[in-house]
């Protein structure tokens, strides 16, 4: 079974996570699925954003406890450290700007995919829980890493209670970024990506590995760094070309 789904439209790549009758949770093929492709859209100078979706009711559910359960069955740390790990670094390391686009329940592992993208949009309906506590685990997937540095002090708050929380409670938690009706999510989040697919890869690239960086450096490490990166931005044929469209007012 094809556990991931790939679909090009234009120079998006749009990666549906496709176990809907699991709720999309994860086991270890569907993870090898979606790092091989990760891998191949990173390579691949003709796709310039990555849209992560799912197929069904939910985003996804986290990990599919009936692969973590039983005689034969790998240890929790091995999973965390195979499946999820790879994918969060992944993520965070593409050279393209990756919009999650989360419809029904994002849980556990399921929700801190989501919140490592570079941009989360969510239906109205949608949800988010840490569910780790329910079941005497620790969140995994960067959440101990990335929700302090969104929600702040509400991050410990919603890892320690399972919560479950509304789309517009995430985004009043800096979590998300925009809230779309359901039936209209899919093509808003096309049109965000379509936006970014026009814009210079450079630009995006070197802003994405900016930010990335911001997150262990001082201030003054940063302002050097925004100088270096300013001279590649601006010594590519990308800058040149948006200058002069912009000075001889076309596109």
């Amino acid at each position: 079974m094809t556990y991931i789904l790939k679909e090009i439209k234009n120079n998006v790549a749009i990666l549906s996570l496709n176990r809907p009758d699991k709720l999309n949770s994860f086991h270890t093929e569907m993870a090898k699925m979606l790092l091989a492709y990760l891998d191949e859209i990173n390579n691949d100078n003709s796709i310039n954003v990555v849209i992560l979706k799912a197929e069904g009711k939910a985003f996804c559910a986290g990990q599919d406890l009936q692969e973590a359960i039983g005689d034969n069955a790998p240890s929790i740390d091995s999973i965390v450290r195979n499946t999820y790990n790879p994918i969060i670094m992944k993520l965070r390391q593409l050279s393209k700007p990756v919009i999650a686009m989360v419809q029904g329940v994002a849980a556990g592992a399921g929700a801190n995919i989501a919140f490592a993208c570079d941009i989360v949009l969510a239906g109205k309906s949608s949800s988010f829980i840490q569910a780790f506590s329910k079941i005497g685990l620790i969140p995994d997937s960067g959440g101990t890493y990335i929700l302090p540095r969104l929600a702040g002090g509400n991050a410990l708050a919603l890892m320690l209670t399972g919560d479950r929380i509304s789309a517009e409670q995430a985004k009043n938690m800096n979590l998300l970024y925009q809230i779309f009706e359901d039936e209209n999510l899919f093509e808003e989040t096309l049109i965000m990506a379509n936006k970014l697919a026009t814009l210079s890869p450079t630009g995006l690239r070197l802003t994405k590995e900016l930010v990335n960086k911001s997150w262990s450096n001082s201030l003054e490490t940063q302002l050097k760094l925004e100088e270096e990166y300013q001279k590649l931005a601006g010594d590519s044929q990308e800058y040149r070309d948006a200058v002069n469209a912009f000075l001889n007012k076309s596109k």
